[in-house]
């Protein structure tokens, strides 16, 4: 298992390195000044120009990629030029509003996808199996953007059941003291019963939208594996040796069944993290997400730099977990690595 986490390790720094030279091209690419854009449309070219020296714009494009490597094996992903703080800083303050909100709604989506496939597959052609082919049908049809608007409009404009989409927490409670930098561990911890009930309220439409959106592949992807798993000889050898139903299901062939299911998993993963960024434009989330897209919109090219590298190494940790799930769950993964 060691050698094989070694590995993956190993295989992960080349994708590093192009994601960093690829962001830095593609931002430079870009249309748009930003030296134009912070000295305004007023502005005369004199006035352009000399912010664009300030910037370092004006150097040749490999001098800018040296000193942007350099500052990067220092720890230092750049600063904002639209809120003047360091975007390390920015997206470590951001991080953990995306993570609690992508998580929820994966989990969310498993509670949901896990067992109606489970239950699809061992029912074939009944109700539910139908259901199933409903539900991940309209999931991979919707655009999370659409789905988190009508959430929106039913549950908050029309019914009132949902509280404001602006942001984690109603504009009458404060933020609990931080610990984890996730509003509903916090606010457990600190006893603030009504800052959590607030902080729940807040996440529950973003992340059912991210639920919706993930839901279809996970249950997809459960009912096809276990489907092929319960026609397979060795369960049908448990069952002639008069082992239970419930048995048979949970022990020989949902376990069986999970390696592509953990496959999946991570990568809707991956989708929920690039979704994020619409649903938190959606719902005023303060995320990293809705970061990225006004420092696009501004052309400041640090915290998009920033944002992409931090969703890179995300992935990087990501696969080296499914990676050691897949070494727990079949012993010959890792008699392999």
């Amino acid at each position: 298992m060691l050698t094989l986490i070694g590995k993956r390790l190993l295989f992960a720094i080349p994708s590093l390195i192009g994601v960093v030279i690829v962001t830095f091209l593609l931002t430079r690419a870009l249309p748009g000044d930003p030296a134009a854009y912070f000295a305004g449309p007023a502005a005369t070219k004199e006035a352009v120009d000399q912010i664009r020296k300030k910037l370092g714009f004006d150097k040749p494009l490999i001098e800018q990629f040296v000193r942007y490597t350099n500052d990067l094996a220092h720890g230092d992903l750049g600063t904002s030029l639209t809120t003047g703080q360091p975007v390390a800083a920015e997206l470590r303050n951001r991080l953990p509003a995306s993570a609690e909100l992508t998580l929820l709604g994966l989990v969310v989506s498993i509670v949901i996808a896990i067992p109606l496939g489970v239950l699809a597959a061992t029912r074939p052609g009944s109700w539910i199996d139908h259901l199933c082919r409903v539900t991940t049908t309209a999931g991979v049809s919707l655009p999370v953007f659409f789905t988190g608007l009508v959430l929106v409009y039913v549950f908050y404009f029309r019914l009132g059941w949902s509280p404001a989409p602006l942001g984690r927490l109603d504009v009458f409670y404060s933020a609990p003291p931080t610990v984890t930098g996730f509003y509903l561990i916090d606010a457990l911890i600190a006893r603030d019963f009504e800052a959590f009930r607030s902080a729940l309220s807040q996440l529950i439409l973003p992340a059912v939208t991210l639920a919706i959106f993930s839901l279809a592949p996970i249950a997809r992807m459960t009912r096809a594996s276990m489907l092929a798993v319960l026609a397979s000889d060795f369960v049908r050898t448990a069952r002639a040796s008069g082992l239970s139903p419930g048995k048979v299901i949970v022990t020989y062939a949902f376990r069986n069944a999970m390696l592509p299911v953990i496959t999946t998993l991570s990568m809707v993963f991956s989708f929920l993290l690039g979704a994020n960024v619409l649903v938190e434009k959606v719902f005023a989330w303060p995320g990293i997400g809705s970061y990225a897209v006004e420092a696009l919109i501004a052309s400041d090219f640090a915290p998009v730099q920033g944002f992409v590298l931090t969703m890179a190494v995300m992935y990087v940790l990501l696969n080296l977990l499914i990676d050691i799930l897949y070494g727990v769950i079949d012993p010959r993964v890792r008699l392999e690595g």
